[in-house]
């Protein structure tokens, strides 16, 4: 991540300190699949070493209970990722207990294992000592706003077709979207959104990402894998794309994922 995103996110940690006062100030960080918010976050805090951050993929809700969650509300459900799968109360609660550190505390930090599909256990979660000086949250649908009643009729892609065929899905994504997780972008003193030059790039970014975690070229069916993960993801994101968030600082991304723009919402 290169220094203008670094500059960038620096201007939305001075409006967020400017708002919180005398408490320590909250960044958000947004942006789609793939487009480098925790690089950029980790980037930031290699250079600030008092940065609290964690990511909004470490408050996952367990697979039982998404499974729960599945069997009672609709199978989608079962996929983490959207507005309903995470433990939004563990998100709150992380906030609020590094704001309210104290210079000698030891803040457990949240932390989700993908590969058990589950919260990783506290004994084996980072731990972050004495009081940030600003504390930093990644996430992808940080800040996006609900969508109206007539924006979740038609579907957006194959699997709202086919697998969410009577809108029971995308209406309760929308519910928790509109309902808790407002909430919880409320605690955010300022919001960084990264843009993409266009739905389509989000795929390969997500491809690429996918690679470096599996730490080998991805297969044809690996990339059918990822273009169907992306699909419960796309409504959201293109709500975003179109102006359906709250951010405070915009940067825009081209295809490799370099800044070509910076300005203030």
């Amino acid at each position: 991540m290169n220094r203008d995103a670094l500059n960038a996110l620096g201007q939305a940690v001075a409006i967020a300190r400017e708002r919180a006062g005398d408490r320590v100030a909250v960044v958000g960080v947004a942006g789609p699949q793939g487009s480098g918010k925790t690089t950029l976050v980790k980037a930031y805090a290699a250079f600030h070493p008092r940065t609290a951050h964690f990511s909004l993929d470490d408050v996952y809700l367990p697979s039982s209970l998404r499974r729960l969650i599945a069997e009672s509300v609709h199978p989608l459900f079962a996929t983490r990722g959207p507005p309903g799968t995470h433990n939004v109360v563990q998100l709150n609660e992380t906030i609020g207990e590094l704001t309210a550190a104290s210079e000698g505390a030891q803040t457990v930090l949240p932390a989700f294992d993908k590969v058990t599909d589950n919260p990783t256990r506290a004994s084996h979660r980072p731990v972050f000592h004495g009081k940030p000086s600003v504390i930093l949250v990644d996430g992808w649908c940080l800040g996006a706003t609900a969508q109206t009643d007539d924006e979740l009729v038609s579907p957006v892609n194959v699997l709202e077709a086919e697998r969410d065929k009577n809108a029971i899905w995308r209406k309760e994504v929308n519910a928790n979207l509109a309902g808790a997780y407002q909430l919880s972008f409320d605690m955010l003193d300022a919001i960084v959104s990264l843009q993409a030059p266009s739905f389509a790039i989000i795929q390969g970014w997500r491809c690429e990402q996918e690679e470096g975690l599996l730490n080998r070229d991805l297969t044809d069916a690996d990339r059918a894998r990822v273009a169907r993960f992306i699909q419960h993801f796309e409504r959201i994101t293109r709500h975003m794309m179109s102006g359906g968030r709250r951010a405070d600082i915009e940067i825009q991304l081209d295809a490799e994922r370099n800044v070509t723009e910076v300005k203030r919402i």
